[in-house]
């Protein structure tokens, strides 16, 4: 029997945060635990920017971007990001395709093109969706909303160990200086600036294991549920 349920009551857990915060494992984690759906919208976001090179559309050229987003050819399947049929999951996850991204998301035309995609995600039974501004823009009415960081210095540590793993060279020191200006950017842009959702619980992943900070988001999620349950 299909659903009747009302779109906007399929449950959502946003987690946002900064670059190299953890907030991608965590919220891939959370999703398999509840057996939700998982949107991870910075992939989104650096498969135009991967387009935008293939196709040699500038940083700057908004409506070009715009036009690109709108025909890009993506899918996500078994934990793998596709553009026009084929596997770019490492090729996305370059330091200059993640700067290219930063660079064309402070453009507002370009982020509407993105949203429509990113809202079709929400699908029963629920949705882990993670991000800058899952929790502010794009899902405002999300029952959990997380915002996830971790200092500079250990999130620097931890893409390092990312790209080292994954075959890319990498500097420490470049991290560093990059990861500030990229938050500097992000934080400081018109177009929808990183920074928690007012409502958003605040998390701190510095000194914490990816199993602490995923068992303490399913906690946050449970005892939410427990109390919209005893106000029903």
């Amino acid at each position: 029997m299909k659903s009747t349920r009302p779109f906007h009551q399929t449950p959502v857990i946003t987690i946002d945060g900064p670059t190299a915060s953890g907030k991608g494992t965590v919220a891939a984690l959370v999703a398999a635990q509840l057996g939700f759906h998982l949107l991870d919208s910075g992939a989104l976001y650096r498969l135009a920017a991967l387009a935008s090179t293939r196709y040699h559309v500038a940083a700057d050229d908004v409506d070009a971007l715009v036009k690109l987003i709108d025909d890009l050819h993506i899918m996500f399947r078994e934990g793998l990001a596709q553009l026009d049929g084929a596997d770019v999951s490492s090729e996305i996850r370059a330091e200059a395709i993640g700067n290219r991204a930063s660079a064309i998301a402070v453009h507002q035309p370009v982020r509407a093109a993105l949203v429509a995609r990113q809202r079709a995600f929400r699908k029963a039974p629920g949705l882990v969706a993670d991000g800058r501004d899952m929790g502010t823009v794009i899902f405002p009415d999300a029952g959990l909303k997380v915002f996830l960081t971790a200092s500079v210095e250990a999130r620097a540590a931890r893409r390092h160990k990312q790209l080292i793993q994954k075959g890319f060279s990498a500097n420490i020191d470049d991290l560093l200086r990059d990861l500030r200006e990229r938050d500097e950017r992000d934080s400081s842009r018109a177009a929808a600036p990183l920074k928690p959702a007012a409502d958003a619980q605040l998390l701190d992943t510095s000194a914490l294991s990816v199993d602490e900070a995923v068992e303490q988001v399913v906690q946050w999620y449970q005892a939410a549920q427990e109390l919209k349950a005893s106000h029903s």
